[in-house]
């Protein structure tokens, strides 16, 4: 083997309300990833009760969001022939690479993580393990398939770094068994070629609007925790209330300005013309050049009513999915399946590699 095969991985927790930060952050990109690469997605289950039960509102809720991320994915384009759609919880490898991953990472390197220290709070004591494992979980998940490429958004970066911290220390251990076994391929690590298992998986990070920010605060991210339901616009709201919220969304009393540079220190205009730009597969200076110098009582209704016709049949296609559950419960029976081939024949070698006995 001369390179690692080209795979794209990602996931999204089933936290139920996906909204438009989801969709232009991260599904409709799965969208475009699918056109040119081979794609495995999943709905990361096993996530979403690392924090305590009150939070993500046990099992019967997490069946339902389990369902209606599946319906997004399937409502907003992605093809569950062509790639592979499945919930993590189906595929007992990526708990099992977990394990082992948690004994090749450090636990400084654990405690750096931001995400944990944000979540936890000040009563980290009382966080779950798993929270606190959360980023070796990540990294199976992503490795159990050996992906070269993840697109994450940036509070996800932090992590796929220490997934390339976990490959690479992984590589580096076990390189003469890796070599021994002809399971390697030759990669520079320091000043040495080692025989390395794992890729050192890469971040896919971008376009006009990887960022949503929440429309009544233009200085905080878009999300479902958020008590106002005015400051997001849910996948499955529709057409009256996503007019609705974008024509009540904060903004300043200029008009927009006619340089790009002007959007600078007004973060809810920024936000709404980011928000158009992905919108349109664009970027903020062609909506600058095309609405500068107009007021929002002019931008705000356009916007409107691109955000509906972009929308609005995603969340009639998700009404109808999501009222045939046994037709999603397929998709991941069947996505299951076919991830867990890859994924054993990854764990096999690992077993092999670690010095695990298998028959």
């Amino acid at each position: 083997m001369s390179m690692f095969e080209p795979l794209v991985f990602s996931g999204v927790q089933p936290t139920g309300n996906l909204h438009l930060g989801n969709y232009l952050g991260a599904i409709r990109r799965w969208v475009a990833l699918q056109e040119t690469s081979k794609c495995i997605y999943c709905v990361v289950d096993q996530h979403a009760i690392t924090p305590p039960i009150s939070v993500w509102g046990g099992p019967a809720e997490l069946q339902r969001n389990t369902r209606e991320v599946t319906a997004a994915f399937l409502a907003s384009g992605i093809n569950a022939r062509t790639n592979i759609v499945f919930n993590q919880s189906r595929v007992h490898q990526h708990a099992e690479l977990a394990w082992v991953f948690n004994c090749v990472a450090r636990m400084g390197w654990l405690n750096r993580m931001t995400q944990f220290k944000d979540k936890a709070g000040k009563d980290r004591e009382n966080a779950s393990v798993g929270l606190f494992a959360y980023p070796t979980l990540m990294a199976a998940d992503i490795l159990v398939y050996r992906a070269t490429h993840v697109p994450v958004g940036e509070d996800q970066k932090q992590h796929l770094e220490l997934t390339r911290d976990i490959a690479q220390k992984f590589n580096t251990d076990f390189s003469d068994r890796i070599a021994d076994l002809g399971l390697g391929v030759d990669t520079p690590s320091g000043e040495e070629i080692i025989s390395s298992y794992f890729p050192l998986t890469e971040p896919v990070i971008g376009g006009p609007a990887a960022r949503v920010m929440s429309l009544r605060d233009g200085t905080k991210k878009m999300s479902k925790s958020d008590p106002s339901h005015l400051s997001r616009i849910n996948l499955t709201d529709d057409v009256d209330t996503i007019s609705k919220k974008i024509r009540k969304a904060k903004t300043d009393s200029e008009p927009l300005p006619s340089e790009i540079e002007g959007l600078k220190d007004r973060p809810e205009a920024d936000n709404l013309v980011g928000i158009y730009a992905a919108l349109v597969d664009s970027d903020r200076a062609t909506v600058i050049r095309d609405f500068g110098g107009h007021q929002f009582s002019t931008f705000k209704p356009a916007l409107a009513d691109l955000a509906v016709e972009k929308l609005a049949p995603i969340a009639a296609e998700m009404r109808r999915l999501s009222a045939d559950p046994g037709y999603i419960d397929a998709v991941l029976k069947d996505g299951g399946e076919r991830a867990s081939v890859l994924a054993e024949k990854t764990m096999r070698d690992v077993r092999d590699i670690v010095g695990f006995l298998q028959n």
